[in-house]
């Protein structure tokens, strides 16, 4: 309905969007709408990331937290049921994602249980550790954020990457079962880290493009969660290196 709308007015303005707003050669779309989407969706996306910060440092600084779901039956129940919570919950925010208020109240609740979830990973993590990978996560995502927007803008397409980003995603994995039931020591969670940190830096590059490109105005809720998703297994990537390191 927006897209008609802006080719009704571009149409009886005689084509009154510049050159310079287009977000890629060959936009057909309105670039304020698209820009308005992608507005939307950065802040969400931030809402989401400060409320993770938040959760997680009440976890690691509030110690009988932590205590209680590492050391106790009903807490490793409770780890194990947050720990799939985000999974269970995604099918019914697929399924609800335009029905507002529920698709806010699920992404909350997907959020929370996530974010709890990488506090208790943080739990027994240095500070020092904690915060190296925190500011290298934040260069890197903004870095790569400012490369797609650029890319684009000069024609450059990144949806070739899915492809190879879901087979390296299935082996990262199989290769995180394997060292479940195999430990492979300190060289195996620095590998892992490093695996997960080359990929998740390629989902980012390809849901930004997607984000540009490809996502409907209805699907604000989505391309939210994909963009949370990499920015978050990228920290806790890259975490695994720095605390391998410092071990």
């Amino acid at each position: 309905m927006w897209q008609q709308g802006y080719r009704k007015n571009d149409v009886e303005s005689g084509g009154s969007h510049s050159h310079s707003q287009q977000l890629y050669p060959v936009q057909l779309e309105s670039p304020e709408l698209r820009w308005g989407f992608i507005r939307k969706v950065y802040s969400i996306i931030a809402i989401q990331l400060l409320a993770t910060i938040a959760v997680g440092a009440v976890v690691v600084t509030v110690k009988p937290i932590s205590h209680f779901f590492t050391h106790t039956n009903a807490g490793l129940a409770c780890y194990i049921i947050l720990i799939i919570t985000p999974l269970i919950v995604l099918c019914p925010l697929y399924y609800y994602h335009q029905k507002h208020p529920l698709n806010f109240l699920l992404l909350g609740i997907f959020t929370l249980a996530f974010a709890f979830s990488v506090g208790l990973t943080c739990a027994y993590t240095s500070g020092k550790v904690i915060l190296e990978a925190a500011i290298l996560t934040a260069a890197v995502v903004v870095s790569l954020t400012l490369y797609t927007f650029w890319a684009v803008k000069r024609g450059h397409d990144f949806n070739f990457l899915g492809p190879f980003l879901f087979g390296s995603l299935i082996v990262l994995i199989i290769f995180a079962v394997i060292q479940i039931f195999f430990p492979l020591g300190k060289i195996g969670v620095m590998i892992y880290g490093c695996l997960g940190s080359i990929i998740f830096c390629g989902y980012i590059v390809y849901d930004t493009d997607n984000l540009i490109k490809r996502y409907t105005y209805d699907e604000y809720i989505w391309a939210a969660v994909a963009l949370y998703l990499d920015i978050i297994n990228l920290f806790l990537s890259l975490l695994a290196i720095f605390r391998a390191a410092d071990s």
